[in-house]
């Protein structure tokens, strides 16, 4: 089981409101004025699932299926590769993640030194803390974007992807984010692109008003039932030249056909996916011209936005203090 060691302790205690300790046998983390639970070694600023339920019943279901260790593909280093960053240089570096899921990611700068810090607003941190608890130079923590417990400017980096879309303010919680950087610190986000293009993923647009008002269980029942059916047919559609991608924009199915995940991840990956658009509780997208405000408005440098295979994809540094 995970737990909150000194190593760990060590790390938190540059981020926290001093002073900070472990007491009633380690399952209270003091710092400052507030006291944390600690259960499963995950630190509980927060300790309900709240708009995010979706997310903690996908990355407890879905728990390893990212891990390019486990489905045998480079995915998540071609997806990482959008932040810029050398991730060889990340050794000994002080990272926030923001929104960690299963901890694809986390399994990525963990591995590379990083003294990682990360979080997730749901229960999705335990599939994270289970699968990469291993590791004395992460942290983990439950807790929210808008309610973070560390002091402001202590972080080398700041990591967010797959995540603001689905907060209920995706600006405000970049701001929020942005507080976290030391001077000279580095952030790296994404952010569904909104614009008004033809594409196969905006199918959930027309779906979702319903899916999230389904019991969430039964709709991934449904989808591990409806997918693996569909997405013979599905692939066939999105093939076809031209007229493919309007006729896949109709019947949500996230197809990963063009890949090279084996059969049966990419099954598993169009059930996992197609559940990720279909039932968060908030979808906000933004556009390329809304991500440079924001990072203007923050008054970062070495600002780089553009479009990434996520959405949107932004890159800045914290010039002042």
């Amino acid at each position: 089981m995970t737990e909150v060691t000194s190593g760990r302790l060590k790390i938190l205690e540059e981020v926290l409101p001093k002073p900070v300790s472990l007491q009633e046998n380690g399952t209270v983390l003091v710092s400052g004025s507030r006291k944390f639970r600690v259960r499963g070694g995950v630190v509980r600023v927060r300790e309900d699932d709240g708009y995010n339920a979706s997310f903690a019943l996908q990355w407890n279901r879905f728990r390893t299926n990212q891990l390019d260790q486990v489905n045998g593909t480079s995915l998540t280093k071609q997806r990482f590769a959008e932040t810029g960053w050398d991730v060889t240089e990340m050794a000994g570096d002080l990272v926030l993640e923001a929104g960690c899921g299963a901890g694809r990611f986390t399994r990525l700068m963990g591995e590379a030194g990083a003294r990682l810090v990360s979080f997730d607003f749901s229960s999705a941190v335990d599939a994270s803390a289970e699968n990469n608890g291993h590791m004395e130079n992460v942290v983990f923590l439950q807790c929210d974007i808008f309610d973070l417990p560390f002091e402001s400017g202590k972080f080398d980096r700041v990591f967010c992807h797959g995540v603001l879309q689905h907060t209920p303010d995706p600006e405000a919680a970049f701001v929020e984010l942005t507080k976290m950087l030391r001077p000279g610190g580095r952030i790296s986000i994404d952010v569904y692109l909104k614009d008004w293009t033809v594409q196969t993923w905006k199918s959930k647009y027309l779906w979702r008003p319903i899916t999230t008002r389904v019991d969430q269980t039964k709709l991934l029942r449904f989808l591990e039932r409806f997918i693996p059916l569909w997405l013979p047919i599905d692939t066939f559609i999105k093939r076809i030249p031209i007229f493919g991608r309007y006729l896949g924009a109709i019947v949500p199915c996230w197809n990963y056909f063009y890949t090279d995940l084996p059969k049966e991840q990419k099954v598993q990956w169009a059930v996992m996916d197609t559940f990720d658009a279909l039932s968060p509780a908030y979808d906000n997208p933004a556009s390329v011209r809304d991500v440079r405000r924001w990072f203007r408005e923050a008054g970062l440098g070495d600002v780089m936005v553009r479009k990434g295979g996520n959405g949107v994809v932004g890159n800045g540094t914290r010039l002042t203090a």
